[in-house]
């Protein structure tokens, strides 16, 4: 059922040679972006070959009983004649790349060849059995095909053509034999699934153009690197250059990310309208599968952002003394939603204490602790705590999750390790790179600050972290109960105000939110906003929710259709605004004007249990003790 998987690392030795080949591999030039595309595709063929006898097993099981023998043999001899060629090549690909350079582009038209002939027999596998069985055989092949297009992203992202061919080849057969039924729901199916594909294209042509701007990048800051060693007498400019280039690819992060998260977006939502479309249990595990990859890219982009900032010096420590009281309730501005959803306490104390240090970088530190003890832990609560201990502030977080074995506790920090070994962790626990600890980890060492790790098993961890008493004034602020409880599981009464300029995403917020029961009042502009004030009446009843993007056309933003619908209607409008930006200045933000910040690609979940959230709140910040 996969056709690729995603490409290794530059400069990395194919995981699919023994150690005595990677020796003899080294020599090999890896300097080419051509030989780095066909290495990395080469490298997991092997994945590849296992995950085609997978998707041949499934259609089998699928279609085998109501298939006659004279089709299903003809179909299943064609791809085992594919797949024996494609492991000869893998064969004498290896015995090239031993041997000494191989023909990169001669290879890569094989490799293309290759891939694009199993497109096609998959596109016939469509083709061949749709119609035969019942509605649970039929989803299921929708599942395989869609999933052996949605796989193939990663590695033919920098050949939008040959992914387009190729997924006209997979997919657009069975798309035209579903639109030949007689049912009226087959051309809306249909259609639906033709606009799934095109959002899928629109996601490889985005995610090309990173993966190619990410390459030219690494190599000018190679060059410059060796220009450096051997132009000693050059070194200011060459350091210059470089610091230019580590902006430069700092900023393209950034821009990538925000561009990223739009269509991403787009496809959660499109996702969760698909599945309450259908009952089928099938369709409910591949949405699922859907949000939980849009989850991880989220999570990618930001943390590859961060290792990026701080390996290439961009993070600078600018140390002075702060109350920790607007951190602690920025924290709670945005995690408070997230333990709520999962039926946890979440506690901050210690808000009237001040430290001299970095508020950015301590935020951020605490911002991955607090995320990791809410991720690992599903009864109880997560404490943060800031305690004075001599001279210094002894912040920790403390949770009761599942704990860390003691013979893990010192590769924790590393990159990309994940704990792993057990059974009774969930996927959402499993899911992510890797890169949180170890980002925790050279922030402190970029602070000077101890961190520190107690934990026991099936009893939950504390991290601990000690900085600097400041000398700023403290403040004495009153404390607030802890508020739980379950989501809503219906919006049924409620009216819910969409502001968003991005048409894929405000049909996917106005399906969603229909499904769920809302009533839905949708405007594109600001201006669209102040007509529909300006026009309704005195009888107009208050919104129960305001979801507005940030960045909306003609300069304005969400906040001004916030502060607009509670000029008309009062203060006590709850609001929540959705942005694909990052920067810190949106928090600032959200606390003047009281509302909760989710950050681009939103998963349906995830707003779900902020829209409970507000609605069970009625936008009643509470203050920190």
């Amino acid at each position: 059922m996969t056709l690729v998987v995603p490409a290794a690392r530059p400069g990395v030795p194919s995981p699919s040679l023994s150690c005595g080949d990677e020796e003899r591999v080294a020599e090999v030039p890896r300097s080419s972006a051509l030989a780095e595309e066909v290495q990395s595709a080469f490298a997991y063929l092997p994945a590849t070959l296992i995950g085609m006898l997978a998707g041949i097993g499934i259609v089998l099981w699928l279609f085998g009983p109501v298939t006659p023998l004279a089709l299903l043999l003809p179909w299943l001899g064609a791809f085992a004649l594919l797949w024996l060629l494609r492991l000869l090549m893998l064969h004498r690909y290896r015995r090239a790349l031993i041997a000494g350079e191989p023909d990169w582009a001669g290879w890569q038209r094989i490799w293309v060849a290759a891939t694009l002939a199993s497109a096609a027999l998959w596109g016939a596998t469509g083709w061949i059995f749709h119609g035969r069985g019942d509605a649970l055989q039929q989803t299921g092949l929708v599942i395989v095909v869609y999933s052996y297009c949605i796989a193939a992203v990663p590695v033919l992202a920098n050949q939008p053509r040959v992914y387009a061919l190729f997924s006209v080849l997979c997919f657009v057969p069975l798309i035209v034999r579903i639109a030949q039924g007689v049912d009226p729901s087959s051309h809306q199916l249909a259609g639906e699934l033709l606009i799934i594909i095109c959002l899928t294209g629109l996601l490889v042509r985005t995610y090309g153009q990173a993966l190619q701007r990410v390459t030219e990048l690494k190599l000018q800051a190679d060059e410059l690197l060796a220009q450096l060693r051997v132009e000693k007498g050059a070194a200011d400019a060459a350091r210059r250059e470089a610091e230019i280039a580590n902006r430069a690819k700092t900023q393209f992060f950034a821009a990538a990310s925000h561009d990223l998260r739009q269509p991403l977006h787009a496809v959660g939502l499109f996702a969760e309208a698909l599945r309450q479309r259908s009952r089928e249990p099938e369709v409910a595990q591949l949405v699922n599968s859907i949000n939980e990859s849009v989850d991880a890219l989220e999570g990618l982009f930001s943390e590859l952002l961060d290792i990026t900032r701080i390996d290439s010096g961009g993070v600078a420590v600018d140390a002075r003394s702060f109350r920790l009281a607007d951190l602690l309730r920025r924290l709670r501005l945005h995690f408070e939603p997230v333990a709520f959803e999962k039926g946890l306490s979440l506690r901050l104390r210690g808000g009237r204490l001040a430290v001299h240090a970095d508020p950015l970088l301590v935020e951020r530190i605490l911002r991955n602790l607090v995320s990791n003890a809410i991720r690992y832990t599903e009864d109880g609560g997560v404490l943060v705590s800031c305690r004075r201990v001599g001279t210094t502030v002894r912040l920790q977080v403390w949770d009761t999750g599942v704990g860390i074995d003691e013979a893990e506790r010192g590769r924790i920090f590393e990159e990309f390790y994940q704990v792993s070994g057990r059974s009774t962790i969930t996927a959402d626990q499993r899911k992510g790179l890797g890169l949180g600890l170890a980002i925790v980890q050279r922030l402190a060492q970029l602070m000077e600050a101890s961190l520190t790790l107690r934990s026991v098993r099936g009893r939950g961890s504390v991290f601990s972290i000690e900085l600097p008493l400041g000398d700023a004034e403290p403040r004495t602020v009153p404390n607030a109960a802890q508020r739980k409880g379950p989501v809503a599981l219906t919006l049924d009464g409620c009216q819910i105000v969409v502001v968003e300029d991005e048409p894929a995403v405000r049909e996917g917020l106005e399906v969603l939110l229909r499904g769920w029961g809302a009533a839905i009042v949708s405007f594109a502009r600001m201006e669209e906003v102040r007509a529909w004030l300006a026009s309704s009446g005195p009888l107009l009843a208050a919104p129960s929710l305001v979801i507005a993007d940030y960045r909306l056309e003609a300069g304005t933003n969400g906040i001004d259709a916030i502060v607009a619908v509670r000029e008309r209607f009062g203060a006590q409008v709850p609001a929540i605004v959705v942005t694909g930006s990052t920067t810190s200045a949106h928090e600032a933000e959200a606390q003047a004007h009281s509302f909760h910040l989710l950050i681009k690609p939103v998963l349906p979940n995830k707003l779900r249990a902020m829209i409970g959230f507000k609605l069970a709140s009625a936008v009643r910040e509470p203050v920190l003790s």
